[in-house]
């Protein structure tokens, strides 16, 4: 490390001796970086940039479409409105296509009151892709000045967009009279209250407040069932029992009214709209399925028994409508647990109960139990002072303490101050607290959760445009569609309305019905619509008798109950994969006992039929007989047994079959006879030809298996003698292979042998040519030492000659 900081200093120095080399450093660092650049730029231009955005609304549309993604241009145009509307969309989204033209209608009723903007979010050079995160589209968002933003979570339908909007415009409702403040208070909605002193300074700073928490509210309510109300006249927050300055007041009609706690809680928006949340009541509540998978009804159904009321719904209409309003009324009713109202006081919707012996009234905090005894009531009215709840019970207790409010009761008659809910006709006021099987009350709008009434029971083929011809007197009409869901049981029950009783007697039985100790209702089934079993027009020829019966909800019972014929029925579904390797089982079955009428063979799909509880199946595929004339006495194939052909066919013979005097010929005398013992004696040939029958198809059957059995065995001796010709074969193979391994051994051995004589050959050739090069070589020699002997004699001769 020494080392290396010695060698830096030393080559900071250098440079600092030499300006030049620093320099060429610098330009060569330059020149990297540019390089690197040069490379990363051409790298980016591999992908096509994408095609600018169009229009999503059209020019003439009052909204301002800002499909470029241009978030900064929203922020300008909501700081020129009061109230802005802003449309998050994509424009690919099928949702958000669908949403354009309910935008553009209230767009255009709404234009001069309401800022109405479409931005694109999806734009990936847009301001707001970068700085929105939306995990769906298309989002909504309301801004009033400068709160918000305020989402709206409701069905993207005109009206109640308008609706909503409307309510985000005056989320307040002025309440100048006593008489406005009484009407406003009737309804079956929850209803708050604030008291403002405009006298002491034209914009209390209280009401501002008050303000924020009605816009707070319609941000976990986008139906605004809690109204928000204001009072500016002390006259008639009196009526109300408001005396101090900056008041908020919930009126409750089955439990006591209660005051905003200033002392125990912050006067703030969030605290107001949290307060209002948690005390008020919930008699009839509104559902709005969001029409994807969602727990939504399981969370409210998992609760208890609900009551679902399908309604024509208007959301523009500023007073229910008087379908909606007699529900509205039985939903109070039946939660009025004390069974008294008061008629005779200054406000009719006040529910008290009265001491005994005494001039003060209560109002019970809590309707979970049967009205107080008169000492305990007393123990709670502390001095007869008009007091406020100190507490609110959520649930009932045997050992805990009720609170309630008491005030002194008004001049009047004591014996006509309450009615009696026990009279004729109005068995229904309190019945939440006489019985155990209590009941949720929801309502749906049945244009937008039609699907969902279908799937509960109402008639499919109805007419949609009908929905809304319903009458306010409580005649019959086509307009509700009312289902009891019990969850926990699995079942549920439509309401049978007659032509006799109005929609509220109708109502009232039903709910009577449900609570009653051992209820007559009848479990509704809900199953395939059956449109093949239609009846043939007169002059058609009837359709062929299919192999196998498809049955249904509604065909079940008539078809395996008919004492005429047996009945083999397989429960199946859809997703079964054992189920449909059994279906050419079941064909080759039906088809073998096609001639045979007496016998039907048919199955059910219980995913999709709902049946009676005696005859479900605990899994599937399950294979149930029915002999005819003793169905009391149905029959489930072994589980332990194969799912074949003759194993059905012994199945069916062994539970068909009849006692053995019914096999013995029919006698000359039994035909003869008449009356019911000859009708028997006619019924027990039938029985005995339908045995026959069986049986003669068991014998056929079993010839074909035993033939079967033939051919399969004299296919096993070819085989085998095929492998035994087999073996032989390979033998002579191997053998054939030994024999040619060996000829072509001795084949090189004799090659190589007349390679060696051919080489031996060559040798005495070449041996053989010297041998006679060398023999004529001596012959010349011996001729010329021959010559040269001669010569010398011959010249002695000569010359001796």
């Amino acid at each position: 490390m020494r080392r290396a900081r010695l060698s830096l200093r030393q080559v900071l120095s250098l440079m600092a001796r030499r300006p030049a080399l620093l320099c060429g450093a610098i330009v060569l660092g330059v020149l990297l970086v540019l390089a690197v650049k040069l490379t990363c730029s051409r790298a980016k231009n591999v992908v096509a940039a994408a095609r600018p955005p169009l229009r999503f609304f059209s020019a003439e549309s009052p909204v301002v479409d800002l499909y470029l993604g241009q978030l900064d241009q929203v922020e300008r145009l909501r700081s020129v409105a009061e109230v802005s509307f802003v449309f998050f969309y994509a424009p690919w989204c099928a949702q958000s296509m669908a949403a354009r033209q309910e935008v553009q209608l209230v767009a255009k009723k709404l234009a001069k009151q309401v800022q109405f903007v479409a931005i694109n979010c999806w734009w990936s050079q847009g301001k707001c892709r970068r700085q929105k995160r939306f995990y769906q589209y298309p989002i909504i968002h309301l801004f009033y000045r400068r709160f918000g933003p305020i989402e709206y979570k409701g069905p993207f339908v005109a009206a109640y967009m308008q609706s909503f909007i409307l309510r985000v415009i005056t989320p307040l409702t002025y309440l100048p009279t006593r008489e406005a403040l009484q009407e406003y208070l009737c309804c079956h909605d929850s209803r708050v209250v604030g008291f403002f002193d405009f006298n002491s300074s034209p914009q209390p700073p209280g009401y501002i407040i008050y303000l924020t928490s009605a816009l707070q509210a319609l941000k976990r309510d986008f139906r605004g069932t809690i109204r928000f109300g204001v009072v500016t006249n002390r006259h008639v927050a009196d009526a109300i029992s408001l005396k101090e300055h900056e008041s908020v007041y919930l009126h409750r009609r089955v439990n006591a009214s209660l005051i905003f706690p200033k002392r125990e809680r912050n006067f703030t928006s969030q605290a107001i709209c949290n307060w209002v949340f948690e005390h008020r009541e919930s008699v009839l509540q509104w559902l709005q399925p969001p029409g994807t998978k969602s727990y939504l009804l399981e969370q409210h159904l998992s609760k208890g028994a609900a009551l679902l009321l399908f309604l024509p719904h208007n959301p523009l209409t500023s007073k229910p409508d008087g379908l909606l309003q007699q529900v509205a009324d039985m939903a109070l009713r039946y939660h009025s647990c004390d069974s008294m109202l008061n008629q005779h006081s200054s406000w009719p919707c006040c529910q008290s109960v009265i001491i005994p012996d005494s001039s003060v009234w209560c109002d019970v905090c809590s309707f979970h139990f049967k009205p107080l005894e008169g000492a305990t009531l007393k123990r709670c009215c502390l001095d007869q002072a008009p007091l406020a709840c100190s507490s609110f019970l959520l649930s009932y207790s045997p050992l805990s303490q009720h609170s309630a409010c008491c005030r002194k009761v008004p001049q009047l008659n004591k014996t006509k101050v309450f009615r009696n809910s026990s009279a004729k006709g109005d068995d229904l006021t309190g019945l939440r607290c006489q019985t155990n099987r209590t009941l949720r009350f929801y309502v749906l709008d049945i244009d937008l959760n039609w699907p969902l009434a279908v799937r509960l029971g109402a008639e499919p083929g109805r007419n949609r445009s009908s929905l809304h011809r319903h009458q306010e007197t409580g005649e019959q009409s086509d307009g509700l569609f009312a289902a009891i869901v019990n969850l926990k049981d699995e079942v549920h029950y439509v309401l049978q309305r007659s032509h006799a009783n109005t929609l509220t007697e109708s109502l009232e039985a039903f709910i009577r019905n449900f609570s009653a100790p051992y209820s007559l209702l009848q479990r509704h089934l809900v199953g395939e619509d059956q449109r093949r079993g239609a009846a043939t027009r007169p002059g058609e020829p009837e359709p062929p008798r299919p192999l196998i019966t498809e049955l249904t909800t509604s065909s079940f019972l008539p078809c395996i109950m008919d004492l005429q014929k047996d009945v083999l029925l397989l429960y199946y579904t859809q997703w079964c994969g054992f189920c449909t390797a059994l279906n050419h089982v079941f064909i080759q079955l039906a088809r073998l006992l096609q001639r045979n009428s007496n016998v039907t063979v048919a199955r059910v799909n219980v995913a999709q039929n709902d049946l009676p509880w005696e005859f479900m199946a605990y899994q599937v595929p399950s294979i149930l007989f029915f002999p005819r004339y003793r169905k009391h006495e149905s029959v489930k194939f072994p589980d332990d047994l194969p799912i074949t052909l003759p194993n059905l066919l012994r199945f069916i013979l062994k539970h068909s079959g009849l006692p053995s005097y019914m096999d013995k010929p029919a006698t000359s005398h039994d035909k003869d006879s008449s009356g019911p013992d000859g009708i028997l004696r006619a019924e027990l040939s039938a029985l005995r030809e339908e045995v026959r029958t069986l049986h003669r198809a068991r014998k056929l059957l079993s010839n074909q298996l035993a033939q079967l059995w033939r051919d399969n065995r004299h296919l096993k001796f070819d085989a085998r003698s095929l492998q035994a010709q087999n073996v032989e074969l390979q033998q002579e193979r191997q053998s054939l292979e030994e024999q040619h391994r060996e000829k072509s051994r001795q084949l090189g051995e004799a090659v190589r042998r007349l390679q060696e004589l051919a080489d031996a050959s060559e040798n005495l050739l070449s041996e053989n040519t010297l041998l006679r090069i060398l023999l004529k070589t001596l012959r010349d020699t011996t001729e010329v030492k021959e010559r040269e002997d001669d010569a010398p004699t011959q010249r002695g001769s000569h010359l001796a000659s």
